[in-house]
């Protein structure tokens, strides 16, 4: 049974985006759809070239040939600042807080940088932003999602490693992006601390496009809608995650590793 989406569900499209350095091509004309509502998982070796897609879609670093669209715009070549105040959040690998912050004062600093981007000074913001309610309510929802009320307090750098990883979902979920890319949440997690990420992730999913990167397989296939499978910079099968998992040729590049 073919799936059927509206126009307006498809947030981002990367069109056969590639980036070369030197002599080496990291990611070699990848296409992906984003669709609200949707988890597009992308799994693969390390070396895969998935770090390096998630940082050409953030305009981190620049497409050497194709196109990326965000809400039907072409945003090739946007600054990774405009991007994200055009609805792109990202976490990264290896998480990115003020440790010698309050969580909530964190949250409330991601807030008010789509209300004032440049110059970045976090402690006059923090004053100002006390004042500002629209601020506030901001931090206040994305804090709620991410399910950080009680810890609200707490100092960022005392916070276990499950919830500084909350903890940046909810500094992105408060720049009000409508398209997630989320790099390796999971990563070091036990068992409990997982479960609760994957079920902020479930709650996150029907007002969001999320593109996942990701290690846990069975995470993968517990959370993933659509699945792209990347080895050496190039897609090597795309399409709904049952179908992914019974291609042979996945099962004997990437699947076949962890049996």
């Amino acid at each position: 049974m073919t799936e059927v989406h509206s126009a307006h569900d498809l947030l981002l499209r990367a069109n056969k985006i590639t980036k070369q350095f030197g002599g080496l091509i990291a990611v070699n004309e990848v296409s992906v759809d984003l669709r609200k509502g949707e988890i597009h998982a992308v799994i693969g070796p390390n070396g895969a070239g998935k770090s390096t897609l998630t940082n050409l879609l953030t305009g981190d670093l620049p497409l050497t040939s194709g196109h990326v669209a965000l809400n039907g715009q072409d945003i090739t070549g946007w600054t990774p600042e405009k991007i994200s105040r055009h609805g792109l959040g990202r976490s990264y690998q290896k998480t990115n807080i003020f440790r010698s912050f309050s969580v909530w004062d964190n949250v409330r600093l991601s807030a008010q940088s789509r209300s004032q981007p440049m110059p970045f000074n976090p402690l006059a913001w923090l004053q100002q932003a006390s004042q500002m309610a629209d601020v506030n309510e901001r931090a206040e929802r994305a804090l709620e999602l991410a399910g950080l009320q009680n810890r609200r307090q707490a100092m960022a750098g005392a916070a276990s490693h499950g919830e500084q990883r909350q903890l940046e979902i909810a500094m992105t979920l408060a720049t009000e992006p409508q398209v997630l890319l989320l790099d390796e949440p999971l990563a070091g997690m036990g068992v409990a601390e997982a479960e609760s990420m994957v079920q902020l992730l479930l709650r996150l999913k029907p007002s969001h496009a999320m593109m996942l990167v990701e290690h846990d397989i069975d995470a993968i296939f517990a959370l993933a809608d659509q699945l792209t499978v990347m080895v050496n910079g190039q897609v090597i099968a795309s399409g709904l995650p049952a179908e992914v998992r019974a291609d042979e040729g996945v099962q004997a590049a990437y699947l076949g590793e962890d049996e």
